[in-house]
């Protein structure tokens, strides 16, 4: 059994706008919904074996900052290659992973997340937000056998979900 998480990065600071696109920070907002998302992630147990990330500022502060608050020692890779690729290309990344690796963190960018989280099962989602987080279990034994395969959806979390209703659990780790 294989697991990807794809992950879309926190919310992006719109407000400079003398910067290029890869050089775009994460928000306050965005900042916080990272402590939601990994208060979640680590009340189920979930650290990957590997971090992919784009090279973008906010998709790297993501990966960095979420991380650290599932305490996860996996190590991290930041890839010119997620940024701005197509769903293929993202695929392919997945595909050449060691089979020692189980389960994986790919933060990136939209369209091609949600575009990749379709072709990759037969659930269709609309649109992954910002923040959003989809499992995908996949009954496979190495990664270049996504080729013919599709995965079943484990869960698909977002911030916005957590607004009016946060389990306790997860309230009582974001105060500490």
């Amino acid at each position: 059994m294989k697991t990807i998480y794809l992950i879309k990065h926190a919310k992006s600071d719109w407000s400079v706008s003398d910067i290029s696109d890869v050089e775009r920070d994460i928000t306050k907002k965005g900042l916080n919904d990272i402590n939601t998302i990994g208060s979640y992630l680590a009340l189920r147990g979930i650290s990957p074996d590997i971090i992919l990330s784009s090279c973008a500022l906010r998709a790297a502060q993501t990966s960095d900052i979420l991380a650290d608050k599932i305490e996860s020692k996996a190590p991290k890779h930041y890839l010119n290659e997620l940024y701005l690729s197509s769903a293929d290309d993202i695929k392919e990344i997945i595909m050449v992973q060691e089979e020692t690796v189980n389960s994986m963190f790919v933060v990136g960018h939209n369209p091609q997340l949600t575009e990749l989280a379709n072709r990759l099962t037969d659930e269709h989602i609309t649109k992954l937000p910002s923040l959003g987080l989809v499992a995908i279990d996949f009954d496979i034994e190495d990664w270049d056998e996504l080729e013919n395969k599709k995965g079943q959806i484990d869960f698909f979390i977002y911030p916005k979900q957590f607004k009016y209703y946060m389990p306790n659990q997860i309230r009582t780790t974001l105060k500490s």
